[in-house]
């Protein structure tokens, strides 16, 4: 691994946006840029996806049922809907969010989120579109996908080619994860309109890739497409994720080291991961950091976890299929971190998910 020539320690300031004075310092994190982090927002409730818009406003939606739009200047969070059906049951609840690429022409929302359908706990993706400061409009674009109060991956991404990508769990059904006639425990991919892209691996199926327990991080960059997932006790991993490839859940955790994974992986092409973890640390949200602003996490992902409580930067090498560096930016101070977000200059926004007060906090080079 590269290691860098020179770390200085975070001055972190814990603090609301404007405040003088720190209350805190995040323990052991160690970075080669002297950063300020600083709270943003708080008083929020579980919040799930963090976005930054094509009108310079952090969306964030929040487990409950609520979207709101968050002032990176100020902090202010303002409401836009509490979706009525969102039915919050564990881990599941109101979760995804992507905008339009072209939002200025196409102010299109689309959310994914859980729901009581006849008595069934299931999930489904829906199409908003924003006007008058609210989301209305609503086109269900994908449906009846198992949920369950854990694994609902719901990570949701469009590409610049306009197709939609959706991560989804197994939704507590592990078998799921290889049966291509579900949607369960896969990255699928479907048009805006929720058709199915005519290059799909199998016609007619929304099918992208396979054999995922929990996928909850999903970034595009170096032209690939990135996702962080949760793994069992062990094998928490960072994937490229390729085309009509399968990553081994539920027979393989991780790398295909042990003896029973070895034939399941031979047989079924079983891709591996670019990096693992284990004990786990509950990886989730990631994004892509390549500004100069803080010129030493260029070509990084960074990637927020829920049990280690902490923050990485994973530096990628020059063609993004290598992880050469790991480090922790924040550890503990803020509790679970869900997801990331990074604006067009360079700060790094981060949501809690505590469940109780929690927060948005950004990172800027000091």
């Amino acid at each position: 691994m590269k290691k860098s020539l020179a770390f200085v320690v975070i001055a972190a300031l814990m603090t609301c946006v404007g405040c003088k004075k720190s209350s805190k310092i995040p323990d052991v994190a160690q970075v080669d840029a002297t950063i300020d982090i600083q709270v943003l927002s708080q008083n929020l409730t579980h919040p799930w996806e963090i976005t930054w818009g094509e009108d310079n406003m952090i969306w964030m939606t929040e487990r409950g049922g609520k979207v709101s739009r968050v002032n990176p200047t100020t902090g202010v969070v303002t409401s836009i809907i509490t979706i009525a059906d969102v039915k919050a049951i564990g881990e599941g609840g109101l979760l995804g969010m992507a905008l339009h690429p072209s939002f200025a022409a196409n102010p299109h929302v689309f959310v994914v989120y859980n729901y009581d359908k006849a008595g069934v706990y299931m999930e489904k993706v829906v199409k908003y579109t924003f006007a008058g400061g609210t989301l209305s409009s609503p086109t269900i674009i994908l449906d009846n996908i198992p949920a369950a109060n854990i694994h609902n991956g719901s990570r949701l991404l469009i590409s610049s080619d306009l197709k939609l990508f959706i991560t989804t769990g197994d939704a507590a059904n592990p078998q799921s994860a290889q049966n291509v006639a579900s949607v369960s425990g896969k990255i699928l991919r479907i048009n805006l309109d929720g058709s199915i892209p005519s290059d799909n691996p199998i016609q007619g199926n929304p099918v992208w890739s396979l054999g995922h327990r929990n996928p909850q991080g999903l970034v595009f960059a170096n032209d690939k497409l990135y996702s962080s997932e949760h793994g069992p006790e062990k094998d928490d991993e960072v994937n490229i994720i390729l085309k009509n490839r399968n990553f081994g859940w539920p027979s393989v955790n991780g790398l295909c080291d042990e003896t029973a994974e070895q034939s399941f992986c031979n047989t079924n092409n079983v891709a591996q991961p670019l990096s693992r973890w284990t004990p786990t640390i509950a990886v989730a949200g990631m994004d892509f950091y390549n500004h100069n602003a803080i010129p030493q996490w260029k070509n990084s992902l960074i990637m927020a976890t829920l049990k280690d409580a902490s923050l990485y930067q994973l530096k990628l090498n020059a063609t993004g299929d290598k992880i050469d560096d790991s480090k922790k930016l924040i550890s503990g101070a803020y509790g679970r971190l869900r997801d990331v977000c990074i604006s067009p200059d360079g700060k790094v926004y981060v949501a809690t998910s505590n469940g109780s007060n929690d927060k948005i906090v950004v990172l800027m080079k000091k």
